[in-house]
C-alpha cells in the first residue's frame, strides 16, 4: 500500500507506538514524537520501544524523533496520544507548527484535572476551527501489536476526518468504526477507567462471575446516566467505545486501572498501588472529577461514590460493598422507549 500522506503521532507510550506502527505499515510516512531526546534516539536506532513495547519491531516507514517541528511540518494528520495532564501543553506546543489543512485526533482517555474538560474540547480551544476528532475503543496496545483482531471507533462531526483516519489505520487486523458523537465516545473512554478500578478490587477479593457481571452492567448504567446529563447520547455507550471498552478494562490485568484496583483489594494503599503499576492510571484522577461533577448535577452514581469513599476517605471496602447492596433499589434498564 502506497500513500502520499504524512502522519505524526505525538506521544511515545504503548498505544501511540502501536498506532504509529500500524500507520507506517500501511504505507504512510510516519513520525512518532517523544519528549525525551535520548529515548527517541534509542528507539530510532534500535527500531524498538523497549520501555513500553519490548520486542516489537518498528517499521522502516516510522521515524522516531524528539524534534516536534520536524514531525509536524509536513503532517496531514496528527494523533495526540499523551496523558491528559500533558494534553493541553502538547497541543499548545503543536498548534503553531501545524500545516494549514492538518487534521488533529485525540486518542487520550481522560479528563483535564480541575476543569472537567475533555480532550476534544481542548483541541477546539487551542486549535480553533481546525478539523478534529477522537479515537477510542477496547484497544490494548500489546494485543494490537500481536495482530489480534481489534476494533476501534473514530468520532468526529467532520466526515473528512473519519474518512482519513479509517484510511490510514484500517488493516486486516485493525478495524475502524465511525461515530458522530465525539463527546459520548470520548466520555466513555474516560469513565470506564473508574469502573476498571472497582472491578480489579472485586477480583482481588475473590468475587465470582455473578458479581463481575453485576458490576459491569451497573457501571454501564452509571456511565450512560452521567453522560446523558452532560448532553451525550447514551446509546453511544452500547458500542465499542462504551460497553466494549468497559468489558475489556474490567476483565483484564493488562488494564493499568484494573491492576491499581487489584492491588488496593489486596490491601495496598492508593499510593502503593499506583507506584506498583508504574504507569499513568487515568481512573484515579477521573474519579475525583466525576465525583465532584456528579454531586453538582445530582446524578445517582453509587459505584463512583463507593470507590471515592474507599480511595479518599479510607472507608473499608467491606463496609462500602455492604452499603451498595442494601442501598436504594433501582430500575434495571433506562432509556427504554415506551
Amino acid at each position: 500500500m502506497v500513500s502520499d500522506l504524512t502522519i505524526a503521532v505525538l506521544g511515545g507510550g504503548s498505544f501511540g507506538t502501536a498506532i504509529a506502527n500500524i500507520i507506517a505499515t500501511n504505507g504512510n510516512r510516519t513520525f512518532l514524537w517523544m519528549r525525551d531526546e535520548a529515548r527517541a534516539a534509542t528507539c530510532q536506532r534500535n527500531r524498538e520501544n523497549p520501555e513500553y513495547l519490548p520486542g516489537y519491531a518498528l517499521h522502516d516507514n516510522l521515524q522516531v524523533t524528539a524534534d516536534l517541528p520536524a514531525a509536524l511540518q509536513d503532517s496531514d494528520l496528527v494523533f495526540i496520544s499523551v496523558p491528559s495532564k500533558s494534553f493541553r501543553q502538547v497541543t499548545r506546543q503543536a498548534a503553531p507548527l501545524l500545516k494549514a489543512n492538518a487534521m488533529v485526533v485525540s486518542t487520550t482517555k481522560g479528563i483535564e484535572p480541575e476543569t472537567f474538560t475533555l480532550m476534544s474540547e481542548i483541541l477546539r480551544q487551542e486549535l480553533g476551527h481546525r478539523l478534529t476528532g477522537v479515537l477510542s475503543g477496547p484497544n490494548f496496545a500489546k494485543e494490537i501489536v500481536q495482530q489480534q483482531q481489534t476494533g476501534t471507533v473514530v468520532a468526529s462531526s467532520h466526515a473528512a476526518v473519519i474518512e482519513r483516519v479509517q484510511g490510514v489505520l484500517s488493516s486486516s487486523a485493525f478495524r475502524v468504526y465511525s461515530n458522530h458523537d465525539s463527546f459520548g465516545v470520548e466520555l466513555s473512554g474516560a469513565l470506564k477507567n473508574i469502573y476498571a478500578i472497582v472491578a480489579g478490587m472485586a477480583a482481588a477479593l475473590g468475587s465470582g462471575h455473578n458479581t463481575q457481571a453485576m458490576l459491569i452492567t451497573r457501571s454501564l448504567a452509571e456511565m450512560g446516566r452521567f453522560a446523558a446529563r452532560l448532553g451525550a447520547n447514551p446509546m453511544t455507550f452500547l458500542g465499542l467505545a462504551g460497553v466494549g471498552d468497559l468489558v475489556l478494562t474490567c476483565t483484564s490485568d493488562l488494564s493499568r486501572n484494573y491492576r491499581v484496583g487489584f492491588a488496593i483489594g489486596k490491601g495496598k494503599t492508593l499510593e502503593q498501588a499506583v507506584a506498583e503499576v508504574g504507569q499513568v492510571a487515568e481512573g484515579v484522577n477521573t474519579l475525583r472529577l466525576v465525583k465532584q461533577k456528579a454531586d453538582q448535577l445530582d446524578v445517582y452514581m453509587p459505584l463512583v461514590d463507593g470507590l471515592y469513599k474507599v480511595l479518599f476517605e479510607q472507608r473499608a471496602i467491606s463496609e462500602v460493598a455492604h452499603s451498595l447492596m442494601v442501598g436504594e433499589q433501582n430500575t434495571d434498564v433506562e432509556y427504554i422507549s415506551q
